[in-house]
């Protein structure tokens, strides 16, 4: 529940298709997404390790470290997004109170026409930016109270805004009668584009939710949760924003329909009186109060523990979400955000890395190791190690991470204005899809071709039935041993680290 959400599903409104249309696209999307999940939270749900060791498995030991630092990058750049996104909620609150608070009579010309901000609206950024940082110095179990309120607080504001919009546009008949404006192949492309914009929006918690999904008691646990929670909480959330951009048309007629629902909510300011401020200042409390708490969980302590996984000796994770915030408001988030058009350019081209890393991954664990893993490996860098390869990196990995990428490298030139071929626009629609499948099954070919170390000719992961067991010695290369022995502990105590059930 959060203004990202509603900003994405309102987008597919802007682009001209219906509010059904834009709503099975969202079903779609994050069905897909959530099935995305489930493939790699289960890594992290059997082992119980994170997103930047089990990289380790198929990119090496020290090749691990760019996916790790390419997840934090984008975690950074997201926070930037979604502060200056919280930045709008507290200048709306500003102006409910005092409506002199206008971007167009406070400083109009600090900044450029074309930079997507003005002297207000960053100020009010830079008052959300500042007013987060307190909640980043404390560990997430300390401040989970933060998210109880919002929880209970965000929903009923989200609902109390969408029965505003719908009384104000004369009921739901209005809205619902609204038809598409584009037909044919334009329509059937905004479709796929809608529902893989869903899929963008999922892109950095499909590669690093092993991060969550290790803590589940059991396989199951982080399955069923996700598989089915993704797409009805993301379709609830996106009802709200799909309907309240359809009626802005019918609030404000002759107008196009607006995609950024705090733009609307702004426009309940100019033409209401201190009752209707008063309403815009506590749905703008609870929206800013709802961008915080995802710039925590999603953001600032995901990019706090990759950056700690990239220098574990200089940082931790309060340190690393401080570096975080640093770089979300030095990247200039409002660039992303001055169109529904720019905003799902950015979505696309942050998912066509990340689906790279997903392929690769998921490639890996399901179809070259079928589900094994040799845990005390991925933490130990000695050249012998099956996961160490060429120099500490995997150079099927990384062959078929870049050619995923490339699948749509001339697709995201078109988008951001060249002159390119129809059909790489058309790969480059399909852009999670392309880079995914091209790069699973690239990894998949070469390590058929040149086959790589530690690997089962049957699926087995922790709990099967392990008929070879080895023991590791301290300081030592891991030797056989009878496992009847190993079990009854003949044995010594120091001795008795064994994979697997045993």
């Amino acid at each position: 529940m959060n203004l990202n959400t509603f900003m994405i599903s309102s987008s597919m409104v802007v682009a001209g298709m219906s509010w059904w249309q834009s709503w099975i696209c969202v079903w779609l999307g994050y069905a897909i997404a959530g099935c995305f999940i489930c493939l790699t939270g289960r890594i992290g749900a059997v082992y119980h390790i994170g997103f930047p060791v089990v990289n380790r498995a198929s990119f090496g030991i020290y090749g691990a470290l760019w996916p790790v630092f390419n997840r934090a990058a984008m975690a950074c750049i997201w926070y930037g997004v979604q502060a200056y996104i919280g930045g709008h909620c507290v200048y709306l609150m500003i102006r409910a109170i005092w409506k002199s608070w206008d971007r167009d009579t406070i400083q109009p010309g600090a900044f450029a026409v074309d930079s997507g901000t003005t002297t207000a609206d960053y100020v009010s950024f830079f008052i959300f930016w500042l007013c987060s940082l307190p909640a980043i110095w404390f560990p997430v179990h300390q401040i989970r109270h933060l998210f109880t309120v919002k929880s209970y607080f965000v929903p009923c504001a989200a609902i109390a805004f969408f029965i505003w919009a719908v009384v104000r546009a004369g009921g739901v008949g209005p809205i619902i009668r609204q038809p598409a404006t584009i037909s044919g192949s334009e329509l059937g492309w905004e479709f796929v584009k809608g529902v893989m914009s869903s899929i963008a929006n999922f892109a950095t918690l499909i590669v690093n939710d092993p991060d969550f999904s290790r803590f589940a008691g059991k396989p199951r646990d982080a399955l069923w949760s996700q598989l089915f929670t993704v797409p009805i909480g993301f379709a609830i959330t996106s009802f709200i924003g799909i309907f309240v951009s359809s009626s802005s048309v019918v609030i404000y007629p002759g107008s196009e329909p607006i995609w950024d629902p705090l733009d609307l909510l702004e426009n309940f300011i100019d033409d209401g009186g201190s009752a209707q401020r008063f309403g815009v200042f506590v749905i703008a409390l609870a929206f800013a109060l709802a961008q915080l708490g995802t710039n925590i969980a999603a953001n600032s302590v995901s990019a706090g523990t990759d950056l700690t996984a990239l220098f574990p000796r200089f940082l931790n994770i309060r340190r690393g979400g401080y570096i975080c915030a640093a770089v979300g408001l030095a990247m200039c988030p409002y660039t992303l955000l001055t169109s529904a058009n720019q905003f799902t350019t950015y979505l696309s081209a942050y998912s066509v890395f990340l689906s790279s890393i997903a392929g690769v991954m998921c490639s890996d664990y399901y179809f070259v190791r079928k589900g094994y893993l040799e845990i005390k490996e991925l933490y130990d860098a000695r050249k012998t190690g099956p996961y160490f390869y060429s120099f500490g990196f995997h150079w099927r990995a990384y062959t078929a991470y870049i050619a995923g990428i490339l699948i749509n490298v001339v697709g995201f030139a078109g988008a951001v204005g060249r002159e390119v071929p129809v059909a790489a626009t058309y790969i480059y629609n399909l852009n999670f899809f392309c880079g995914f499948i091209i790069s699973a099954a690239i990894y998949w070919g070469l390590c058929k071709v040149s086959p790589v170390p530690a690997v089962s000719d049957r699926w087995l992961e922790v709990g099967d039935e392990i008929t070879d067991i080895r023991l590791a010695y301290e300081g030592s290369s891991q030797h056989e041993f009878d496992e009847e022995a190993v079990v009854s502990g003949k044995y010594g105590e120091n001795q008795k680290t064994v994979c697997g059930k045993v």
